[in-house]
C-alpha cells in the first residue's frame, strides 16, 4: 500500500510516495510501478517518505535502486526521508547512503531542498 501526495513550494512540485509496513519482495514490484507511473506522468522531483515503513530487505533496496535509475533516466531527482534504524543500517552496510539523498525528516527535506529551488 502506498500513499502518494503532492506538495508544492514556490516553483517546485514534489510527489511524495509513502510506503507502509514492510518493503520487501511482495511490495517491490508495486513500488517500482508507482514510481514509474509518476515519472511517465512528468513528475521530476519525487520524495520517498519511509515514515511508516517498519522493515526493508534487499528486494526493497533493489526496488529503490531501480526507481532511482528510472527517475534519473527521465532527468528527475529522487530523495528519501524518515528512515528508521534498520533501514539506515541497511543503507550504511551496502554503501547506498552514498548513492541516495537521505534526509532525517520530511521537514529537513523541505527546508534544505525546496528552499533552494
Amino acid at each position: 500500500m502506498f500513499v502518494t501526495s503532492l506538495i508544492c513550494y514556490m516553483s517546485s512540485a514534489v510527489k511524495v510516495v509513502q510506503p507502509t509496513g514492510i518493503l520487501d519482495g511482495t511490495q517491490a514490484a508495486d513500488f517500482r510501478e508507482e514510481v514509474k507511473t509518476l515519472v511517465e506522468s512528468g513528475e521530476t522531483i519525487i520524495l520517498i517518505n519511509f515514515q511508516d515503513v517498519t522493515f526493508m530487505d534487499s528486494s526493497g533496496l533493489g526496488a529503490l535502486v531501480l526507481a532511482l535509475k528510472t527517475v534519473r533516466a527521465a532527468g528527475g531527482k529522487m530523495f528519501i526521508c524518515s528512515v528508521n534504524e534498520q533501514i539506515k543500517m541497511l543503507f550504511d552496510l551496502t554503501s547506498m547512503d552514498k548513492v541516495f539523498d537521505i534526509f532525517p525528516t520530511r521537514e529537513d527535506f523541505e527546508s534544505e531542498v525546496l528552499s533552494t529551488t
